[in-house]
């Protein structure tokens, strides 16, 4: 298969995250593989190494080469600023800041946004000009922090334009702007996006067209009766926080009732979780058993095409700030289908001795703790085996990631015209700071958080067999 199947969730603008716990990800999943080899041979030729599976690379490059367009070969600061409950905690920034620093001419940082100063009419910290700013946060969280500590600093790095990603982003950043992508204006953007996108509609009570064109008279009490097959959302949502989904959520009153008490909700065509989950072996008590997880697939983007790829799992939703955590990636290079390939790891693995594999399972959780691998709830998850994609499916996600990176421009541009207005429920100080600081193209990392499936997916199980 060089296609993949599935959907986009949701898509984040602001400042997506999971670029370097992708990395320690492969170091630490590679190591695993290789000591269940030792134990029962796989035969399988798998590549943990491609650079797509170490997206802070990318990260690191697209924030080099934005002080250098700005400052040629001079010498710089870049900036990691993030909230400062989060400095000690989120290894991620702190990595970045260490990756940026090893680079000849560059200072790297990690920084709470007060510390920033104005030296003489410049953005310094500690007394250092600021070259390039990576903010871990969005507009409404830096408004929050600019009416409690006064951030001039920061409003004129974002009205040089050196703050990554540019605030002009944050207004199409909503989860409501999938209702453009499947409303009436849909013919403005390609087809593969159009396709890829779950119906979605603000959830408030109005008319509107269903997800096969049908009338609705009121949407809320048609999602009350059709609440199974979606799901409701937070327009400005993060880490799955107030997320409820139909068939797990099982309460559909509360549901209702917590999208209209906190406003600024959408509802979403729910797409199944049979196509987005996978088995993989997982020991307990009762041995060693396959257990079916969801996989989430986020892409990460830029100017210049794809940076890479976050493979995380877990329940519903993955959102690490959710209790999930990640899965290592590997290219198949063997000549079999993902299918067969999958089915072969989990039969060798569930053919291992307990004891071994309980080992093995010590020795990654211990090699996690050495890479301080945590996030604000503590120790991230890690999957057993990798998850595979064949060099054909990631062909298929540069395409993809091209489009939507155009796609994202035109909304820009609907925006800027004033044809979103509708959809965007921000406060006036927000959108000025958004007027400041237009993205246009330029430097940026965006990212798709896709419930897709290579061949390993439960619904295709049947089919398998």
């Amino acid at each position: 298969m060089k296609d993949f199947k599935g959907y986009h969730s949701e898509w984040n603008l602001g400042s997506p995250g999971g670029w370097d716990y992708q990395r320690l990800t492969q170091i630490i999943g590679k190591a695993v593989w290789q000591r269940l080899e030792e134990i029962k041979p796989f035969g399988l030729e798998l590549d943990f190494d491609h650079p797509y599976f170490s997206p802070v690379e990318g990260l690191v490059e697209l924030l080099v080469e934005t002080h250098r367009a700005r400052e040629g070969r001079n010498p710089g600061l870049i900036a990691v600023v993030a909230e400062e409950e989060t400095l000690a905690d989120v290894t991620e920034n702190i990595n970045l800041a260490r990756h940026l620093d090893a680079i000849e001419g560059i200072t790297g940082a990690l920084m709470p946004p007060h510390e920033l100063e104005l030296r003489r009419g410049k953005v310094c910290w500690q007394g250092k000009a600021v070259s390039v700013i990576f903010m871990d946060f969005n507009t409404d969280v830096l408004l929050a922090l600019h009416r409690k500590y006064g951030l001039e600093p920061v409003l004129q790095a974002i009205k040089e334009h050196r703050v990554i990603n540019p605030r002009g982003m944050e207004p199409f950043n909503v989860k409501s702007m999938f209702e453009v992508l499947t409303g009436p204006l849909q013919n403005r953007f390609h087809e593969e996006i159009v396709r890829r996108t779950p119906w979605t509609r603000r959830f408030l009570p109005r008319r509107t067209q269903g997800p096969g064109g049908e009338a609705i008279e009121d949407l809320v009490e048609w999602t009350r009766r059709h609440w199974d097959e979606l799901v409701l959302k937070p327009a400005r949502g993060y880490s799955g926080h107030g997320v409820r989904v139909g068939g797990v959520n099982a309460d559909t009153d509360e549901a209702v009732r917590l999208a209209l008490h906190q406003g600024d909700y959408i509802v979403q065509e729910k797409i199944p979780l049979s196509l987005w989950s996978e088995e993989i072996p997982h020991l307990d008590n009762k041995g060693i058993r396959l257990k079916t997880y969801q996989t989430d697939f986020r892409c990460l983007m830029g100017p210049f095409g794809l940076m890479g790829f976050v493979g995380r799992y877990g329940g519903v939703p993955t959102n690490v700030g959710s209790g999930g955590g990640f899965q290592p990636l590997a290219i198949l290079r063997s000549e079999m289908r993902i299918r067969e390939a999958v089915d072969h790891i989990n039969e060798t693995i569930m053919g291992m001795d307990r004891g071994d594999l309980q080992e093995v399972i010590e020795a990654q959780k211990k090699m996690a703790l050495d890479c301080d691998f945590t996030y604000l709830l503590g120790p991230v998850k890690i999957a057993l085996r990798p998850r595979l994609i064949t060099a054909g499916q990631m062909e298929a996600l540069e395409r993809y990631g091209q489009k939507m990176w155009k796609d994202c421009l035109t909304l820009e541009v609907m925006w800027r015209a004033g044809e979103l207005d509708e959809l965007i429920d921000i406060e006036e100080e927000e959108l000025a700071i958004a007027r400041m600081d237009p993205w246009e193209g330029s430097p940026a990392i965006i990212a798709s958080d896709g419930l897709f499936s290579f061949g390993a997916d439960r619904e295709g199980e049947a089919h398998a067999h």
